[in-house]
């Protein structure tokens, strides 16, 4: 081994509001807080940051020449459940299907695009 995963960082013109998005998302809690650099860590330990970037352009997806850049599959028991907190906290759906049945696709208050993932096997 290299290294361990310290965190994984998301660029935003709001930190603040994203941080406190995630934090709601994972059930975790903001355990930094700077002007440019927030940290939400999760009941496990687990670290996502979120860093302030004034120029930053959320990924065009679903757009073919565009990327995601990035996403995160985030596994719930009761989908329509939790379709109805992401929304609460401040997440858009995607309307384009996830071509999966068992993902749903939205975005963050950044626009950066995250799962839902419900009916998993022992994976």
């Amino acid at each position: 081994m290299i290294g361990r995963l310290r965190s994984i960082v998301l660029d935003t013109r709001d930190p603040g509001r994203l941080a406190r998005f995630y934090a709601a998302l994972l059930g975790g809690e903001v355990t930094t807080e700077e002007e440019d650099w927030y940290v939400v860590t999760d009941p496990n330990g687990g670290r996502l940051a979120c860093q302030l970037s004034p120029e930053h352009e959320p990924p065009r997806f679903p757009d073919p020449a565009g990327s995601q850049q990035l996403h995160l599959d985030i596994a719930v028991e009761d989908i329509e459940e939790a379709d109805r907190r992401v929304l609460e906290i401040g997440a858009t759906r995607v309307p384009d299907p996830h071509p999966e049945t068992d993902f749903r696709v939205y975005r963050d208050p950044a626009g950066h695009p995250f799962c839902l993932v419900f009916h998993l096997s022992a994976q």
